[in-house]
């Protein structure tokens, strides 16, 4: 790996200099990086010295006058220059573990690294945080992070995680909290393993590290029809009821939207999601959509006859009928919601960023409709790539309808935006 450009962004510094694709960042001052953390501290000048290896391998060096704070303007092909650090783990709830052969390479990549929870987002379990990784984050000041906690029985997380370093990991949320960093925690809560009382020792125990603790997510495990080995239950109707009384005895902690519809309870109003911290964990995205939606300017009518077809996964279904009712008052507007079932990975997995070419297919191609409408995630980031490895013109050309792509999975505001062109 390398820190290999991507694309420039327009009007910036790195294309007045005629930095492109596939370039090179060699060095920043003379020093090497390993990722996009020593990128952005090394930026942090009004003069900086950078050497650039050009896609036809000549050596190039500028210097740059800026602003402090102001960026070159690069976006890179991945946040980590050097090796990724692999997760050591084999979690019984492993969700990459309970996929097919044939799908990208890039679904199979499974990583723990605590930079990546950092620039990214993305979720850690610590068991393989060295003492250089502790020097660092504390040297840096980085936080917050993103911990994959699960369960704070240490005999209980070694099993879980089938990794004997899973229970010493545990020591480091005490280290985080002693040097003031703070982290947000995931639980993914397996049935008969880490919820009910098991549930309750965990949240007591995260409680007890107070401010350092931003906020707590508690999502149910996803079973594909791949799975293999270790048997595991499906979050049910009493389990969900459970859960969310639980969690609802402690503070910052909160479950994901499939709770409370498993639960058959209404989604929470705003405050009991604080600052939506970990929405793409599926906490809090319905309320999310709703409050988007509500705040929005409609027109009472459009020019001509339009009939839309909303493909949503079953997890959304809730809030997307209620914003098709809303929608369906526009005088020559139809809108009907059409949820999605997943046959490639079974009818246990409901979120939209699962979905596949051939299911979606399957649902519309007999909708008559002018329009169908899908939320961005449901593709590869960047792309119009299925997790099938089929595009979007390949839905096109087989369902022979015309789509409409949200360019933000939690707002309506590009369909909106088409409404009023209408």
């Amino acid at each position: 790996m390398s820190a290999t450009v991507n694309k420039v962004i327009q009007g910036s510094i790195a294309e007045e200099l005629g930095i492109t694709a596939g370039d090179i960042i060699l060095s920043i001052d003379n020093t090497q990086m390993e990722d996009m953390i020593d990128y952005k501290f090394l930026c942090k000048s009004d003069l900086i010295t950078v050497e650039i290896q050009k896609k036809n391998k000549e050596i190039e060096v500028y210097e740059i006058e800026k602003d402090f704070d102001e960026d070159l303007g690069i976006v890179f092909e991945s946040a980590v220059f050097n090796k990724i650090k692999p997760c050591l783990n084999h979690c019984i709830f492993c969700f990459v573990d309970q996929q097919p052969k044939g799908l990208r390479d890039t679904l199979y990549i499974k990583d723990d690294d605590y930079r990546l929870s950092y620039l990214q987002g993305t979720y850690i379990t610590l068991t393989n945080l060295t003492e250089n990784d502790k020097n660092r984050i504390k040297k840096m000041h980085l936080g917050p992070f993103y911990i994959s906690v699960h369960t704070t029985n240490t005999e209980l997380r070694v099993k879980m995680l089938r990794n004997p370093n899973a229970g010493k990991a545990l020591e480091n949320l005490n280290w985080f909290r002693k040097n003031g960093i703070p982290f947000h925690a995931q639980i993914v809560l397996c049935p008969g393993y880490n919820d009910g009382a098991e549930l309750e020792r965990t949240l007591s125990d995260l409680a007890k590290l107070k401010n350092t603790v931003l906020s707590v997510a508690i999502v149910p495990v996803g079973i594909t029809q791949f799975r293999e080995g270790i048997p595991l239950k499906q979050v049910d109707k009493k389990c969900a009821q459970e859960t969310l009384k639980i969690a609802s005895k402690y503070k910052r902690v909160c479950c994901s939207d499939e709770f409370f519809i498993l639960a058959e309870e209404e989604i929470p109003p705003t405050k009991y999601y604080g600052s939506f911290s970990q929405l793409d964990d599926g906490v809090g995205a319905l309320r999310y959509l709703l409050n988007n939606f509500k705040q929005k300017n409609l027109p009472e009518k459009i020019s001509k006859p339009l009939k839309v077809v909303f493909a949503s996964s079953y997890a959304a279904l809730y809030a997307v009928e209620k914003i098709a009712k809303k929608l369906n008052k526009i005088k020559n507007l139809t809108v009907e919601v059409v949820p999605v079932k997943s046959n490639y990975w079974g009818e246990n997995i409901t979120v939209a960023g699962l979905i596949t070419s051939d299911d979606l297919i399957k649902t519309i191609k007999d909708k008559h409709c002018d329009l169908v409408v899908i939320p961005t995630v449901m593709l590869r980031p960047y792309s119009e790539d299925f997790l099938d490895g089929k595009n979007l013109n390949y839905v096109k050309k087989i369902s022979k309808k015309n789509f409409l792509v949200l360019k933000n999975s939690y707002s309506l505001d590009d369909f909106i935006e088409y409404l009023y062109k209408q």
